[in-house]
């Protein structure tokens, strides 16, 4: 008797096209599990940081993010606070956290990051890109 498939999958990290992100420098990004897998609720981003990279610092008023170190290390702020997160690591910014991305090491940094599937959110950019940034 065949069974009904559940919609579940599983989705290797290479089979994902990882974008510069905007206003970044050294940083990519690509979706692992979003809307295009069926995801109703949420989405998992994976982001890699080059050495050197930075994603400046900004916020975002009405989403949570919630993130989890695959590999690496990075510097992580958050509001007035930097911590050195390493793989293992999990994290949670609240809506209306300040937060930036520094790669201050030689190799690279790789985390996931899960944000609430809505129609779209705002972005405050509390500085501006770093030398080098994406311009999107």
């Amino acid at each position: 008797m065949a069974e009904k498939s559940s919609g579940a999958s599983v989705i290797p990290p290479q089979a994902v096209t990882a974008s510069p992100v905007t206003r970044a420098r050294g940083a990519r990004m690509g979706v692992l599990i979003g809307p295009a897998q069926g995801a109703p609720n949420f989405i998992t981003r994976r982001f890699v940081l080059a050495p050197g990279a930075r994603i400046p610092a900004h916020r975002h008023p009405t989403i949570e993010h919630e993130q989890v170190m695959v590999r690496g290390e990075m510097v992580l702020g958050m509001d007035a606070e930097m911590r050195t997160v390493r793989a293992g690591d999990a994290m949670y910014l609240p809506p209306g956290c300040a937060h930036w991305y520094e790669n201050r090491t030689a190799s690279e940094a790789e985390f996931l990051c899960v944000i609430p599937n809505t129609p779209g959110y705002e972005t405050e950019w509390l500085e501006e890109p770093p030398e080098g940034a994406y311009p999107g």
